[in-house]
């Protein structure tokens, strides 16, 4: 254990945390850029990329890293993965990429399948990855997409996602008419209500 009077203090210990995550996050996008295996980033660095383009100073970091890939080229990943220094591991139904042997899953490279629903009571199932563009460093997944799949989840971190989009202008009162229903709802809720 470091000793307290040389250990990093909070707020630069989250600053390497940040750096870390980044840097996963670069290694595994790379990694599958250069085996020629499609993917788009999900979840949180993607609610960031997208914030980010809006206004940097909203930007909120995540401690994960979620990759969307098509079944098909699971095996392709995990080759391209694994040169990368990644580790295949599956926890509770949930494939992911431990950052090498001794890698924690709340660190690790997240999974989601391009077509399947990830969890059996979305409403709808996840995007295609060609549902994205090229961002600065990394394939994203579209706005819309992102949207979808955190109205799908609406955990209380994909509504302060979705707040967060909100409070920069990306999501307006139009946004209801192009979702399912559902889905429609539920934004329209934080749309009616975006200060709790």
């Amino acid at each position: 254990m470091a000793d307290l009077a040389t250990a990093p203090f909070g707020w630069e210990r989250t600053a390497l945390a940040v750096e870390k995550v980044k840097e996963r996050l670069r290694r595994a996008t790379a990694a599958l850029g250069q085996a020629g295996v499609p993917y788009a980033v999900v979840g949180g660095n993607a609610v960031a990329e997208w914030v980010g383009r809006a206004d940097e100073a909203a930007v909120r970091y995540t401690q994960d890293v979620d990759i969307l890939i098509r079944r098909t080229d699971f095996e392709a990943a995990k080759a391209a993965m694994a040169t990368a220094g990644f580790v295949h591991c599956q926890t509770l139904d949930v494939d992911m990429f431990l950052d090498g042997p001794h890698g924690r899953p709340r660190d690790a490279v997240h999974l989601l399948f391009a077509g399947e629903k990830v969890r059996p009571n979305d409403a709808t199932p996840s995007p295609d990855v060609a549902q994205s563009e090229l961002g600065a460093q990394f394939q994203v997944v579209s706005m819309e997409a992102l949207v979808v799949m955190k109205l799908n989840a609406f955990r209380l971190k994909d509504r302060v996602h979705l707040l967060d989009m909100i409070g920069v202008g990306l999501l307006d009162q139009t946004w209801p008419a192009r979702l399912p229903p559902e889905l429609a709802q539920r934004l329209q809720q934080l749309l009616d209500n975006p200060d709790g």
